[in-house]
């Protein structure tokens, strides 16, 4: 016998052999357990998953005459007819090339008549999305109530171009790609059986390539044992299929943290000269920032889909770059692919971007700052010349309360006093102390501009039915003063109560007459960011 591409010779047998695709196996082996069978199914998904091998495993299985644990046992007459060909209850139609109207008729005949030998008849139609309108139209009726010993299997690549009528009609099996430890383990697993001796990173290249292809993963396989014999490596798998190699993506990401330049005109170089394409560079830049993300996210590299050498040196990026810094890469190299589309040039374009790449500085956010400098954490900043401050301990505060006092801050006067001077009028000032923030949330529902002003105000004194309001030393009292007469008449609809509002216009100094570019805030802000003080 000659030789038998891998796609074939490995082609699964029984349900068990087929991988990836356990929630549909499971549930056809249950089906034919419990005697389950439905009429109709339809098996969508994409190319080279298993569609087509698990529509005629689940046919042999029907016709089995003794079914192991919803298996085919494979030694049956009806078994062995199937392996070899020669069975005629089990009809595999190319819906591609018998898509016409006669067909189906020819078809709808035929249903008619029992199985010859086996217990169903089983019509396995492939790409069933091919067939015309009219064919479908045909079909319907007898799709839906056809006669019991008939079972329908349709496989499709495309199944929005199936009608809704003739999906309503049967059961959907929805096929997975398969994910590329698996594709990596089902190859290995072949070599080993061969032979051949193929390392782990060969096995990533061949099953990124193939997309989540079992059969492409098998047909590549074929390819690079043909070319490279029984001992692969990777450089005979990315020469084969002209891949770039991941050194190069690495090559970049080391360029960016030492900004050495000069690695964006030798990488442009390295493409070029090796003739691979500048927009699969774009693209696997992409994902390999995606991976650095990934890592820095999880600290973690199970998420990856690489190799385990590659997957150890992501994990080496984990604390030398920043969400935010990684999500803006990822924003430029996306709108650089769709550069590289219409490109007049795309080694000039390539070695512009690099270049821009390369020379992206770090970024740190506002709020990260102050709490570094809040905690005197700046040995995490860049060398800056910011000078530690003493830690603070900062306590959670409602939006309406009032600020602590600062020690860098006096007080010129105070009118608190009052209240011990009015005794009689201590209570009403207590309940209008207390629920002080209820009101003012009530005020910002309805008089939202007058409630903005009073945000960090305070009472602080009742006297012969006036109440004193202090705000913060930021809010200018003259804004407010105009508009007491509103806020006096929503104060005494809230409280039941005839009382006057006073503004006090609390003023203060400070103690540290530092000059504002010597604090540590606006030096960090300034130096970090570049800002200057206006």
């Amino acid at each position: 016998m000659g030789f038998r591409v891998t796609a074939l010779k490995w082609r699964p047998k029984l349900f068990s052999e087929v991988v990836g695709q356990e929630h549909i196996t499971k549930t056809l082996k249950n089906a034919i357990i419990n005697n389950r069978i439905a009429h109709a199914f339809i098996f969508a998904g994409p190319r080279g998953i298993g569609k087509t091998t698990t529509a005629r495993i689940f046919a042999k299985a029907l016709n089995c005459e003794n079914p192991q644990d919803g298996e085919p046992c494979g030694e049956c007459k009806m078994c062995k007819a199937f392996e070899n060909q020669q069975t005629v209850d089990i009809i595999e139609i190319d819906g591609a090339s018998n898509r016409r109207i006669d067909e189906i008729r020819t078809l709808r005949e035929s249903v008619k008549y029992a199985p010859a030998v086996g217990k169903y008849k089983v019509y396995i139609i492939d790409e069933v999305h091919m067939l015309t309108t009219e064919s479908f139209n045909a079909f319907l009726k007898t799709l839906e109530e056809p006669p019991d010993h008939t079972v329908f299997i349709f496989a499709t690549t495309d199944v929005h171009k199936v009608p809704l009528t003739i999906l309503s009609r049967c059961q959907r099996f929805d096929f997975r790609r398969i994910e590329l430890d698996i594709i990596k383990a089902q190859l290995k697993k072949i070599a080993d059986d061969e032979g051949i001796n193929i390392d782990d990173e060969s096995l990533t290249l061949i099953a990124r390539k193939s997309d989540g292809a079992l059969r492409d993963a098998e047909s590549f396989f074929d390819q690079v044992v043909s070319f490279s014999g029984k001992e692969i490596k990777v450089e005979d798998v990315s020469s084969m299929f002209n891949l770039i190699n991941d050194e190069v993506f690495f090559e970049i990401s080391d360029a960016m943290l030492s900004k050495d330049f000069h690695t964006a005109f030798s990488v442009t170089r390295k493409v070029y000269e090796n003739g691979w394409n500048f927009v699969d560079l774009a693209n696997g830049l992409l994902e390999h920032f995606r991976n650095i993300l990934t890592v820095v996210i999880t600290k973690k590299s199970d998420l990856l889909e690489t190799s385990e050498m590659f997957k150890t040196r992501y994990l080496e990026y984990a604390d030398k770059f920043s969400e935010g810094d990684l999500l803006r890469v990822l924003n430029f190299l996306g709108q650089l692919r769709n550069e590289m589309k219409t490109s007049q040039n795309q080694k000039l374009t390539i070695e512009i971007a690099l270049s821009q790449l390369i020379g992206f500085e770090k970024s740190e956010t506002i709020s990260n700052l102050i709490k570094l400098i809040n905690e005197g954490g700046t040995s995490s900043l860049p060398d800056s010349g910011i000078n530690p401050v003493k830690k603070k301990v900062v306590k959670e505060k409602s939006v309406y309360s009032r600020p602590e006092k600062e020690t860098d801050f006096i007080e010129e006067q105070s009118i608190e006093k009052v209240v011990r001077d009015n005794p009689s009028e201590n209570e009403l000032f207590l309940k209008v102390k207390r629920e002080w923030r209820q009101f003012l949330i009530k005020l910002q529902e309805i008089n939202f501009r007058v409630a903005t002003n009073l945000v960090e105000s305070t009472p602080i004194a009742l006297k012969e039915n006036t109440l004193f309001i202090e705000l913060s030393p930021e809010v200018d009292a003259k804004i407010l003063k105009g508009r007491t007469e509103k806020c006096t008449m929503m104060l005494n609809d809230y409280f039941s109560a005839q009382l006057k509002v006073e503004v006090v216009d609390n003023k203060k100094k400070k103690i540290n007459n530092q000059k504002k570019e010597e604090t540590p805030l606006i030096k960090a802000i300034i130096e970090q960011l570049g800002g200057k003080e206006i």
